[in-house]
């Protein structure tokens, strides 16, 4: 994992000065006056408080949009309505169709677009990042859609932990029914890499690099599937035959069953 804490500050202008202050202490970054960020060269990426939302965003010139989470607006607010409920390939994956409301641990949560999929659907999802910058937005993102009408009731089944995901899941003494990995993988198709997210997540997050052992503890800590989200043409982690896949046009799903896996 990539560490950019050294070349990431927080910036605000007056107005917000005092939560720029705590944020920055928070996760130990330096606080920025409020200037022009494609000026800003000593560092990679700034968190943006602007008193709507905590945003992250490239400096430099030509760099891209901010990132900011969102569950009430925009691609969450259309998958919640219009994404196809348990039909769509995530929820049959997680198995939807065999457990009613089950509890899922998102070990590599990121933007948690996922989790926040599973929650509309009945699910009760715990959210690990082990990103402290990710998990500002995240946290952010979550604060703000507590106070939406037809979504704070969602945002209560989603909890979020900032840790690493192998202390936490070795950690667990309550098995959750399914266990849910997105690990960050180094060779990405050519479309995916043209996305802003992606690459400044990469930069951030860099590579999961324990995405094996992941799965190793993770099929010892579920109750009933461990689910792995892959690139399409990407080999099994630990090169270990999933039950089965359920394959999109980008992305599959690797779903193991825990039962198949006892002698």
């Amino acid at each position: 994992m990539i560490n950019l804490n050294n070349k990431i500050a927080v910036i605000s202008n007056e107005q917000f000065a005092n939560e720029a202050k705590s944020l920055s202490e928070k996760l130990s970054v330096p606080l920025l006056a409020e200037q022009d960020i494609s000026g800003i060269t000593d560092y990679f990426a700034v968190l943006v408080i602007d008193g709507e939302k905590i945003s992250l965003q490239k400096t430099g010139k030509d760099a891209p949009g901010s990132i900011y989470v969102d569950f009430v607006s925009g691609t969450a607010d259309h998958r919640r309505k219009f994404g196809g409920g348990k039909s769509q390939m995530l929820a049959k994956a997680v198995g939807l169709n065999k457990f009613k409301n089950p509890h899922i641990l998102d070990a590599t949560a990121g933007l948690g677009r996922d989790s926040f999929v599973l929650a509309c659907l009945g699910c009760k999802v715990d959210m690990v990042e082990r990103s402290p910058i990710i998990n500002a937005l995240l946290q952010d993102g979550l604060m703000r859609a507590k106070n939406e009408d037809g979504i704070s009731s969602i945002i209560n089944n989603m909890s979020l932990t900032c840790e690493d995901s192998y202390s936490y899941i070795s950690s667990l003494t309550r098995k959750p029914d399914v266990i849910y990995l997105d690990p960050m993988f180094p060779q990405r198709d050519k479309s995916a890499l043209v996305k802003k997210e992606m690459r400044i997540l990469k930069d951030i997050l860099g590579t999961d690099e324990d995405s094996d052992k992941l799965l190793d503890i993770s099929l010892e800590k579920a109750k009933h599937r461990v689910v792995v989200k892959r690139p399409r043409k990407s080999p099994h982690l630990m090169d270990k035959k999933p039950a089965y896949v359920m394959k999109g046009k980008a992305n599959r799903f690797d779903v193991y069953i825990i039962d198949n896996l006892i002698p």
